[in-house]
């Protein structure tokens, strides 16, 4: 409607009321015209009609109705009559005139003039038919020599058709002419509006085109009065305009010309200041390159010395001292530690200040991270007697992609403070998923405590740098105050969210949201539920363990079974109620009576061959009664419980008696180095107290370890030996470790020899430290200054020993035989071995293992024969964990030679065939004996 003009608005202001008008006028009289029209069709027939009735009365009544033949002939002449006809009473044609009369079967009311007549009326879409009936008047009965009739006696119909052809012709004549009259008056309206309007529109017109004159710059342009006094008013306001406009514009050129004048004087100057900005850039860039150096150079020299007093004192730790010596040597630890954790704070906060902070995105296992976190955490947690747990909820994918050492030092941050704050009650971290799709997963991961809590003044200043909870002079925390502030910048590199809940005296719980990227290469690597149907007892008093215990249970498929008391489990055991039960996982206690009683209880079951044992013990708790518990059928594990940990120890105790494979999936490998003493590594450093401190550590671990004192004298020693892992310091005179690895692997690839683990030994602070030591060859790192336990994670990822203190002892093993001799079908000499020396056990996993082989020798036979092989490698992969464990060394080779062969997707017929041979062949012998 916007689109429409002014002179067209006018035509329709003015024609549409004007035909609405005239088509009104025009239908009413075209209506009262058609009405009159069908008044004289039904006039003209009722007279007609009576007209006739008399003669035909007459005829009638003489019995000579062929008298009446000319009047109804004649009566056709009339105007729109068609057809007459002439009944008797019954209604019997006696006389017809005209043509066969149309259908007509809709009655029309009576009208005026037909009333008391009888006259009937019907009409139909061609014509109109009147039907009149015929009576014996009195008058005309006198004259009549009839007899046999009343007076006023019917004696017959006349009826009379009217064609209506006439009327609609009139009727189109009276509609054609309305519209002509309508068309014509709408047509000289539009003329006279065209004309007016075109004395509207032209003034506008003109003043259309000044304006756009003078939008054009032509300032100068006046418009002349228009005769009209709206119009008049109009133009005299646009010459007021341009009037002014032409003013501006003059006085515009005037500060145009002074506002180019100062801005070249401006851009001279900006010139010269860009010159000097540009300098200042250069010297800002150089001095925060100076920055980064220093950064680097200061993270090792100052870690390195650091790393010989920390580790030192936790070697002389372990000599005799007086309790005065103890003390002062605890406080230098503690110290030390202190001052490396400022250290490393101070550091990360300058690379986020200075832009320098880089996140990596590098697969990695999520319950790994989080349960490294509060492995490290835990001997602070236990010593101030406070429960710490880690809950995953199931539908968490675990395989992702990012910045594991920054989410671990996160995680790290929040749980220290929790612990820090918390003084009765526990500390526990949940993970859960929020959204997921399939690249991507957001996790919300929260820190909960039953510590002091915070209020809302303290929450305001939580993040700030340097910025502490208590910072009176009394205050019993330490700390630089930049722990949060990291941890919080970090969340946001993240493109995440953190934030608290808290409230005083009822502790805190600190939450963060991120989203990570899904990665297949990192998903977990554990079978899913292997230890289904297997039931176990659980006694442990503390509730969240508890619960996360079950549920790292739940997750391997073992069922638990809770009890309420060491006593009720002791009793169940006794009885048959217990019969089902194979392993049985206790709480340590707070005191020595209690220590005592479960060790008892442990080793009491151990003797009756009751279950196997798992006793769940502090970090900062390990009493020498622990040495006293049997390692073939019980363990120790440290809480907060490690699930892979938890799984391995499951399937040392389990295996030979559930038949769970615990191989890994090259067998061949794992036995080579099935013996820790095996286990060679070569120390590269050219600092003789890390060299010193690394080396004892490891030799005290039961490895076999040689010390190079530079990248030259490593490769001199590699082109002697071969290792198993390499621990090499990054920054050395002369080959530094990056040059050194790279040499490394030049020669391995020139030799075609396997690569070696490299793990580097670093000091440095900067982020992209890590990418450039993966770049360059090497497989891991460890930052300064090494504890133990690292180099135990390292040893048992890289070449799959645990070296821990409660790991089971390994026994020597025998020299395998040759790859082309026959192997012994049964040899009890190996089977003793295996079994630690104890006779009973050996037979037992013997008589387990030939309990279930008829089975497996039945459903290998069958998915053989089925080709199903998926089920074929899971029996065979069965059978060969249950060889593992007994002296049968030629079914041990066949299920090995058949797996290899199925797993490699390779025609396994023959292999298939030998393996049931073997099996055939081994209870063969065992009958005959």
């Amino acid at each position: 409607m916007n689109e429409i003009g002014i002179k067209a608005r006018l035509l329709l202001m003015t024609l549409i009321p004007a035909g609405i008008l005239a088509t009104a006028v025009g239908a009413y009289f075209s209506w009262q015209h058609l009405g009159d029209l069908q008044q004289q069709l039904l006039e003209r027939g009722q007279l007609t009609a009576e007209h006739l009735q008399r003669p035909a009365t007459e005829a009638l009544l003489a019995g000579q109705p062929e008298r009446l033949r000319s009047a109804l002939a004649s009566t056709l002449n009339y105007q729109d009559v068609r057809a007459v006809a002439l009944y008797d009473a019954d209604h019997h044609p006696l006389e017809h005139s005209g043509p066969q009369m149309f259908i007509a079967d809709q009655p029309v009311p009576e009208t005026p003039l037909a009333a008391g007549t009888g006259l009937q009326i019907r009409s139909g879409e061609r014509s109109t038919r009147f039907v009149l009936p015929l009576q014996a008047s009195p008058e005309l009965l006198s004259d009549s020599t009839r007899t046999d009739l009343e007076p006023d006696a019917l004696i017959g119909w006349l009826e009379v058709e009217l064609s209506h052809g006439n009327t609609q012709l009139r009727t189109y004549q009276t509609l054609l002419s309305t519209l002509v009259l309508v068309l014509l008056g709408l047509l000289i309206t539009s003329l006279m509006v065209s004309t007016m309007g075109r004395r509207i529109l032209e003034p506008i017109a003109d003043i259309n085109q000044a304006i756009a004159r003078i939008s054009r710059g032509q300032l100068d342009v006046r418009l002349p009065k228009q005769g009209a006094r709206e119009l008049d008013d109009l133009v005299e306001g646009i010459n007021t305009m341009a009037q002014a406009l032409q003013s501006a514009q003059g006085e515009l050129q005037q500060n145009v010309e002074q506002a180019t004048e100062d801005l070249r004087q401006t851009l001279e100057t900006i010139e010269v200041q860009n010159i000097e900005l540009d300098m200042a850039r250069k010297a800002a860039q150089e001095a925060s390159r100076i920055k980064s150096e220093f950064l680097a150079n200061m993270s090792h020299e100052l870690r390195t010395p650091l790393n010989g007093i920390i580790g030192f004192s936790n070697l002389l730790q372990r000599t005799e001292m007086t309790t005065r010596q103890s003390e002062y040597l605890d406080t230098i630890s503690k110290s030390a530690g202190n001052l490396l954790a400022i250290i490393n704070e101070i550091l990360d906060f300058s690379k986020i200040e200075a832009g320098k902070l880089t996140l990596e995105s590098m697969p990695f296992n999520l319950r790994d991270q989080i349960e490294e976190a509060l492995t490290i955490l835990a001997p602070a947690a236990h010593q101030k007697q406070i429960e710490l747990v880690s809950l995953i909820y199931s539908d968490v994918p675990l395989g992702l992609k990012g910045d594991a050492l920054r989410l671990k030092q996160i995680l790290s941050n929040l749980l220290s403070n929790a612990i820090k704050f918390t003084h009765v009650g526990s500390v526990c971290l949940r993970v859960m998923l929020e959204e997921e799709n399939d690249s991507e997963a957001t996790l919300r991961i929260s820190v909960s405590d039953t510590g002091v809590g915070l209020s809302e003044a303290q929450q305001k200043s939580l993040f700030r740098a340097f910025s502490q909870v208590d910072n009176s002079l009394t205050r019993q925390t330490g700390g630089t105050g930049l722990g949060l502030v990291i941890t919080k910048r970090l969340v946001e590199e993240m493109q995440g969210d953190i934030g608290l809940n808290s409230r005083p005296g009822e502790g805190s719980e600190f939450w963060l949201t991120i989203t990570l990227n899904k990665s297949s290469q990192a998903s977990d690597d554990l079978p899913v539920r292997p230890f289904s149907g297997i039931e176990v007892a659980v006694y442990e008093p503390l509730d969240l363990t508890r619960q996360a215990l079950l549920h790292s249970l739940e997750g391997l498929g073992l069922q638990a079974r809770l009890y309420a008391s060491l006593s009720e489990l002791d009793s169940d055991l006794n009885t048959a109620n217990g019969q089902t039960i194979q392993l049985a996982l206790i709480s340590s206690g707070n005191n020595d009576s209690e220590w005592t009683e479960r060790v008892q209880a442990a080793q009491r079951w151990a003797a009756a061959g009751l279950c196997q044992s798992i006793l769940l013990v502090d970090t900062v708790a390990q009493p020498d009664l622990l040495d006293q518990l049997p390692p073939a059928h019980c363990a120790v594990l440290s809480r907060p419980l490690c699930l892979r940990k938890l799984y391995r120890t499951l399937t040392r105790l389990l295996s030979p008696r559930a038949g769970v494979a615990a191989e890994s999936s090259t067998p061949l490998l794992s036995e080579r180095r099935s013996n820790p003493d095996s286990v060679s590594i070569l120390c590269v450093d050219d600092n003789p107290a890390n060299l010193k401190l690394v080396e004892t550590f490891l030799q005290e671990m039961g490895t076999r370890v040689r010390t190079a004192t530079s990248g030259e004298n490593a490769l001199d020693i590699l082109d002697e030996q071969r290792f198993d892992l390499i621990f090499m310091d990054v920054q050395m005179p002369g080959m530094d470790g990056r040059q050194t690895t790279e040499e490394l692997r030049i020669r391995e690839e020139i030799s075609q020899q396997s690569a070696t683990p490299v793990v580097a030994l670093t000091a440095h602070a900067l982020a992209d430290e890590r990418r450039k030591l993966l770049k360059c060859g090497m497989n891991d790192y460890l930052s300064k200054p090494i504890n133990p336990e690292q180099l135990r994670d390292s040893i048992l990822k890289w070449t799959g020993h645990d070296l821990s203190p409660g790991a089971a002892p390994k026994l020597e093993e025998r020299p395998e035989q040759p790859a082309d001799s026959e192997p012994r079908i049964l040899d009890h000499d190996e089977g003793l071995r295996l079994a630690a020396g104890k006779a009973d056990l050996a037979q037992e996993m013997l008589d387990m293992l030939m309990q279930s082989l008829p089975g497996d020798r039945e459903q290998i036979e069958q998915s053989y024969r089925a080709g199903n092989t998926d089920a074929l490698l899971e029996t065979v992969h069965r059978l060969h964990g249950a060889t593992r464990y007994c002296g049968v060394p030629e079914l041990r080779r066949r299920c090995l030679q058949a797996e290899t062969r199925l797993k490699e997707k390779a025609p396994c017929g023959e292999e298939i065939e030998r393996l049931l041979e073997a099996v055939d062949r081994l209870q063969g012998s065992l009958s005959v004996l």
